[in-house]
């Protein structure tokens, strides 16, 4: 098939042109020591999903508007009314936690297979900062749709910075913009997610591609990794047609969480909000639970000493395992002392919900910001205008029910939860657009009999002559 390509009138003219087979040639022809493996999938693993992610990105990018004011509501814009936007922000968000996953295997199995050894020092520490990159990619994006896990999970992020001796304070204070989060903050996150981060990526992934095709692949684990010995097969077509399928299932994975299961969006981040509990995504709750047992003047030794001393003997890691054996049952040391972080990490997940879920006003409260997060995914949406009620309140003037009734709205206080214009606060949400969520017979059963949980939060039934209850539910229905 490539030699009939390659004879084709016009890609003869093209090549002459461009070179390209001379490329496709150096990329497809590359020998591998021992043949094809389903092992070695997963570096062409996480080549697709930054692909995928770059893909999505753009798209979210067009919708995106990066300041406290507006940045929620473009993400809402695009979880509620683009077509497909749901699903491409689905894919965006589980295609981060599948890059974490690809990205841990490939790192370990780097590892156990020793696939540092002979003259791969570089590449191994090119890898090392494409490691960092992505999780920095990973927490830079997670403040972007400022609802309240995104602002408060990143608050906790930016106070542990501030805890690094000396410079602590000031990284902090350039993470954020100022001691505060606010448009600052978001528009250094999104340069750093959308333009920084990623260019610094592509030099790298350059860069880790390249010295591995110097290097050439390691091979099996019983192979010599500066000499290689066993009989070798080209990269096209087996491990090719291997790295495809692996991107089909990818691709089939993501697809079908983004679609049977879409990511959330929370309410609108409210700084005042002081009962919230932040929860960061679950490839972070490692570091969460692990920051728990570090506090006062021993934060230092949680924060900076340990974390650096693992982070010194990874990059040592070549450097000091100078021998050829590869096995990982004749390198006990290095394989065990992995195998320790793995579990601990693993633990460290499990025990910070555990906790959770063992104390029963954390348990509650958790599952109140749960309930609040879907209830808000099945309101509709509602556009923040300038003023951000001009809509309520001109159509309030143009029906003189909806005027009265609003007067009323007024004088039984129900601004003092709902907000003035029934924006919603802290204390009660917003009543724009309730007339879309509840038909007029559910509206004023509400009214009259309010549910529980709206009981709790302070709601008496209105209790008013035929008129009023007509006018004040003139002025709810015109909150369009």
């Amino acid at each position: 098939m490539r030699v009939q390509l390659k004879n084709a009138p016009f890609m003869r003219w093209f090549d002459k042109r461009t070179g390209i087979f001379h490329l496709t040639d150096e990329a497809l022809d590359e020998p591998i020591p021992g043949g094809a493996r389903w092992a070695y999938i997963f570096g062409s693993g996480l080549l697709y999903i930054l692909l995928s992610q770059i893909v999505t990105g753009i798209f979210l990018a067009m919708y995106y508007v990066a300041s406290a004011d507006h940045a929620h509501t473009t993400v809402e814009y695009i979880v509620k009314q683009v077509t497909a936007g749901s699903f491409l922000r689905s894919l965006h968000s589980y295609g981060s936690s599948a890059m974490i996953v690809t990205l841990v295997v490939h790192m370990g199995q780097t590892y156990f297979f020793g696939s540092y050894k002979g003259r791969r020092e570089i590449l191994w520490l090119s890898g090392l900062v494409l490691f960092a990159m992505i999780i920095g990619m990973a927490f830079t994006g997670y403040l972007l749709p400022w609802d309240q896990k995104a602002y408060f999970a990143t608050a906790v992020g930016t106070n542990i910075a501030g805890e690094v001796p000396f410079i602590g304070e000031w990284i902090k204070e350039l993470m954020r913009g100022g001691t505060e989060m606010g448009t600052l903050t978001l528009s250094r996150f999104f340069v750093a997610h959308v333009f920084l981060i990623p260019a610094c990526m592509f030099a790298f992934v350059g860069a880790h591609i390249f010295l591995f095709r110097k290097a050439g692949s390691a091979g099996p684990i019983s192979e010599d990794p500066i000499e290689p010995k066993q009989k070798t097969e080209q990269f096209y077509p087996k491990q090719v047609i291997m790295d495809v399928v692996f991107a089909t299932v990818l691709v089939g994975t993501l697809g079908l969480l983004s679609y049977l299961s879409p990511v959330d969006l929370g309410p609108k981040a409210n700084p005042a909000d002081t009962s919230f509990l932040p929860r960061p995504e679950w490839y972070y709750l490692p570091i969460f639970q692990w920051l728990k047992y570090w506090n006062g003047a021993s934060a230092i030794i949680g924060i900076v000493i340990i974390p650096g001393i693992i982070a010194a003997f990874l990059v040592a890691l070549p450097f000091m395992d100078r021998k050829l054996e590869r096995r990982p049952w004749k390198r006990p040391v290095t394989s065990f002392s992995f195998a320790i972080v793995i579990c601990a990490l693993i633990f460290l997940g499990w025990q910070s919900g555990h906790e959770d879920a063992s104390d029963p006003a954390v348990a509650k409260q958790l599952a109140k910001q749960s309930e609040e997060t879907a209830a808000f995914m099945k309101a509709p949406f509602v556009p923040e205008l300038s003023g951000g009620t001009l809509v309520a309140q001109n159509a309030a003037l143009a029906d003189p029910q909806a005027a009265l009734g609003k007067k009323i709205f007024g004088d039984n206080s129900c601004d003092g939860c709902h907000g003035e214009n029934a924006e919603g606060t802290d204390k009660a949400p917003k009543l724009i657009g309730v007339s879309a969520k509840f038909d007029h017979d559910k509206l004023v059963a509400l009214l009259k009999s309010p549910t529980k949980k709206m009981l709790d939060g302070g709601m008496d039934p209105v209790d008013l002559p035929d008129d009023q209850f007509n006018q004040l539910l003139a002025y709810l229905t015109s909150l369009k």
